[in-house]
């Protein structure tokens, strides 16, 4: 489904289901040069039963138009926005890593809104090393490299994911190309990991979330690794911590886990 957000074109993963205005909405956000395509394996079951998608590229990765959000804040004022032109009042945000972030500033922001918020594979400060900030200037396909061997604990997905003979590594490696090649005005790359390094409204952000906020992590993750959210977890009025046996590629390492995670917790009054 595409809407017209802010004057452009955006795209929004609805799993082959027509929107319903009269059904619970939820937004699945993704992370730094991902798309809406990492959500599949979750956002299916939820189309299935008897929820709205709305799995949005962000501006300026693959099938949305428009500048890239250059911060969180940015990114979470298109959410807002995403929702006015989606005609919806109230969601559940779901975002992974970047996409976490923009999910906690949106759910600040508009506290009214979002019923449910859901931090997988976060952390707070999201400090990405300066090689990894100067490598995605510089040398993007090395940097590329560098976060596909932190982000994964497998090669291989255990029998039951995606298919057999499924290579994560590989495939998430190819989806950060295509994303990289999708905008060649802007380096999306570079932009969202500066975005994540920059960010320092977490505190006061979780501060003025009125909802129950669950932080989805793997237990192997090198990117956010688990001791890196403690703090802001501790800040929830209504937090949750699920751990998960997984890295930071975690919604296709353990799609069971996470989406049982995902399914309690939205499911929850």
């Amino acid at each position: 489904m595409n809407l017209t957000v802010n004057n452009y074109s955006t795209y929004c993963y609805t799993a082959g289901k027509p929107f319903d205005a009269a059904k619970p909405t939820v937004v699945f956000i993704h992370g730094v040069l991902n798309d809406h395509s990492v959500w599949i394996l979750q956002s299916r079951w939820f189309a299935n039963h008897g929820w709205n998608v709305l799995a949005v590229d962000l501006p300026g990765h693959c099938k949305s138009d428009g500048p890239p959000p250059a911060s969180v804040e940015e990114a979470a004022q298109f959410v807002i926005a995403l929702l006015d032109a989606a005609g919806v009042d109230k969601a559940a945000l779901i975002g992974h890593s970047f996409g976490s972030l923009i999910a906690l500033e949106a759910a600040a922001r508009a506290p009214q809104r979002v019923t449910h918020l859901a931090m997988v594979g976060t952390a707070y400060p999201m400090v990405v090393s300066p090689a990894l900030l100067e490598s995605s200037v510089s040398d993007p396909q090395r940097a590329i490299a560098m976060v596909n061997t932190f982000s994964h604990s497998l090669l291989a997905p255990p029998p039951s994911s995606l298919g057999p003979g499924t290579w994560l590594y590989g495939s998430s490696r190819a989806l950060m190309r295509r994303v990289l090649a999708s905008n060649r005005e802007h380096n999306v790359f570079h932009i969202g990991f500066k975005a994540c390094n920059d960010y320092a409204n977490g505190d006061a952000a979780m501060e003025a979330v009125q909802c129950p906020v669950l932080f989805l992590l793997g237990d192997a993750d090198q990117m956010t690794p688990p001791r890196a959210i403690k703090a802001l977890a501790g800040k929830a009025r209504q937090g949750k911590v699920v751990t998960v046996h997984a890295g930071h590629s975690l919604m296709s390492e353990a799609p069971d886990e996470v989406l049982f995670a995902l399914r309690d917790f939205v499911s929850a009054p």
